[in-house]
């Protein structure tokens, strides 16, 4: 078991909460329009609000409740203010196909992290061979996306966060506190239950005007009363 330098997972805590917050002041921003100048001093006003001593520092607070954010959490947000400051509206940075997969593998470690399934799941990150085998093969597969042009954004987020833990263990020593945190875990099904409730809409949406364009039955008109004989007294 290799663990960080305890100064470089403060620096790292501090540099990565504000990225994390930034994101998400600018994803709730209803104000003015979000020009760069408007994002940089969001920017910089977390960097200096995380930079305040002790617990004067939201990133004190933080750390309390999640302890760390993880590195593909901190990538999926730069990336996401990367697209804000060029005027992307539709984020790349979450796609579902991430998202299920977050989902699904958040669960299982959470689970055995509660005791549920006591299969050991999160310890196997800390092991000297397994974790550095699977980071190795994430960074090929990350790599080769990228250089395929198949989810770049996302690819590149993971192929940085697995950097961070192979180079310098951050933020914990353990491979899976890189890959996920509660708040990526969230984000993650926030995704999917906003990717089904529009599916859902659009389907309504798309019976609707099927109904409304469906030809109606022809009425039937009662015939003249000039066409009936008349009756012979």
């Amino acid at each position: 078991m290799t663990l960080p330098d305890l100064a470089l997972q403060i620096v790292y805590a501090r540099l990565g909460w504000a990225v994390v917050a930034a994101s998400i002041v600018a994803a709730l921003w209803r104000g003015p329009a979000l020009t760069r100048p408007v994002l940089a001093a969001i920017l910089g006003g977390a960097l200096v609000a995380m930079l305040l001593p002790g617990e004067l520092s939201p990133a004190w607070w933080l750390g309390l409740a999640f302890q760390y954010p993880s590195g593909l959490l901190v990538g999926c947000c730069a990336l996401r203010l990367h697209e804000r400051w060029h005027g992307i509206r539709r984020s790349r940075a979450m796609p579902h196909t991430l998202a299920g997969v977050l989902v699904v593998c958040g669960t299982l470690l959470y689970l055995d992290t509660f005791g549920l399934l006591a299969r050991g799941f999160y310890h196997a990150g800390f092991w000297p061979t397994l974790a550095p085998a699977i980071a190795a093969l994430g960074a090929a597969a990350c790599a080769l996306a990228i250089v395929r042009g198949h989810a770049r954004s996302p690819a590149s987020a993971m192929l940085g966060a697995i950097a961070l833990f192979s180079l310098l263990r951050l933020p914990t020593g353990n491979l899976w506190d890189a890959m996920l945190d509660p708040l990526l875990c969230g984000w993650a099904v926030f995704t999917l239950a906003a990717g089904a409730v529009r599916k859902s809409g659009r389907r309504a949406s798309d019976r609707l005007a099927g109904n409304q364009e469906a030809p109606l039955a022809p009425v039937l008109q009662p015939a003249p009363l000039e066409q009936f004989s008349s009756v012979k007294e």
